[in-house]
């Protein structure tokens, strides 16, 4: 799996998710801090790369285009520090995979135990 973490994700979530294997690119690496929402999902879907996120703005964007791909995982926390994070995105990794492949909005939330939501952009 390939990502690509939105400025709301910590540069730590990006280290962790490198020194676990993974093929994650911050927006700040290529200094696209300023790149506007319709571009950022063009660039992780050209890519191949799931979007890593806190803004709700990717998940409307992408479910009113629809378009499949990319994925995006959206974190609702309410403590979104890359602690917090990293362990939801361990689960959502665990639990979500084939629907990330495919093309899914997961919404993360910390208000109850068992909160993983896959939205398919496709309705």
């Amino acid at each position: 799996m390939k990502f690509l973490a939105d400025m709301g994700i910590s540069l730590r979530t990006v280290s962790w998710l490198r020194s676990a294997g993974y093929d994650v690119v911050h927006l700040r690496d290529e200094g696209l801090q300023r790149l506007p929402d319709e571009q950022i999902l063009v660039k992780a879907r050209t890519e191949g790369r799931i979007l890593l996120t806190v803004d709700l703005d990717f998940a409307q964007l992408l479910a009113t285009s629809g378009d499949n791909l990319p994925s995006v995982i959206l974190f609702r926390l309410g403590n979104e520090n890359y602690n917090a994070i990293n362990e939801r995105l361990t689960e959502v990794l665990r639990e979500c995979q084939t629907d990330l492949e495919v093309g899914a909005i997961i919404s993360v939330s910390s208000n109850y135990t068992n909160s993983l939501i896959a939205i398919h952009a496709k309705i």
